[in-house]
């Protein structure tokens, strides 16, 4: 008989779901934001201009979800898109000071929740985890 409950790929996507799904209330009662919008909004965080494009691949969001959290972010002022410089087709999203100054107010709570999480491992399965997840996402 299949153990689905011992299946690798089912206990890591319920367990992605779960913690996302806990971090996730955090910042939508907060700042009122998607997983899609945090996502972008931490992507342009850590990298600056970039695009949809590179949102997508980076952050692990359909191109299609990335485009409308990017649209909603910038109809909240939190962002704003640019006509690349190389090629006016290509758009480039960048925080705004607003955008910026959300991403202050977030930042902690996502550290702390994340160190909520940590502190259930010892450490040494908290360098085990981490190993074992650089690992596997290694192509």
């Amino acid at each position: 008989m299949f153990a689905l409950e011992r299946f690798l790929p089912y206990r890591l996507a319920v367990l992605a779901q779960r913690v996302s799904r806990d971090f996730s209330a955090i910042y939508r009662e907060r700042f009122g934001l998607s997983v899609a919008e945090w996502r972008v909004l931490a992507h342009l965080s850590a990298a600056g201009s970039v695009s949809v494009r590179e949102i997508h691949l980076h952050a692990d969001l359909e191109k299609s979800k990335a485009s409308r959290a990017a649209a909603r972010l910038e109809a909240a002022g939190l962002i704003e898109k640019r006509a690349g410089e190389g090629d006016r087709r290509l758009v480039a999203l960048t925080l705004t000071p607003k955008g910026r100054e959300a991403m202050a107010a977030l930042i902690p709570l996502a550290e702390a929740y994340e160190a909520e999480v940590l502190a259930r491992l010892a450490p040494e399965d908290r360098a085990a985890l981490d190993r074992a997840i650089a690992a596997l996402t290694e192509r």
